[in-house]
């Protein structure tokens, strides 16, 4: 899978800030066209180039297509932050300038994280 273009990325947003199972290019074309001037072809090119990037599953509806994303926002996220600690040099320093740099918030959210997964990870012992 590659990454998003400019538009890609500003239609991905709209798709993970839906809360309904699908979506379809009206209803992202309704959005985009209240914030810039978009042709409604452009939008329907645009998510069907993210269909065939694999971002977004479709379904035939009629004549239309429903859309929704083949991946959460966070495990996007998740893919981009490990693509960045394989390909910048020693992994454990990426990581230890990364840790470095967040908020006290989100360094206690990060360990929170890591105890949930130790715990769900250790085999049960008796």
């Amino acid at each position: 899978m590659r990454d998003f273009g400019d538009l890609e990325a500003v239609i991905m947003d709209r798709v993970w800030d839906r809360d309904t199972e699908y979506t379809t290019v009206r209803d992202v074309f309704e959005q985009l066209c209240t914030e810039r001037d978009i042709a409604y072809t452009t939008v329907m090119s645009t998510m069907d180039n993210l269909h065939r990037k694999g971002w977004l599953a479709r379904e035939r509806a009629g004549k239309a297509y429903r859309y929704w994303p083949t991946l959460t926002r966070e495990e996007h996220s998740a893919r981009r932050m490990l693509a960045a600690l394989g390909s910048g040099g020693r992994s454990d320093l990426v990581f230890s300038y990364f840790v470095d740099r967040i908020s006290a918030e989100e360094s206690a959210g990060l360990r929170a994280a890591l105890r949930r997964l130790s715990t769900e990870r250790a085999p049960n012992v008796r």
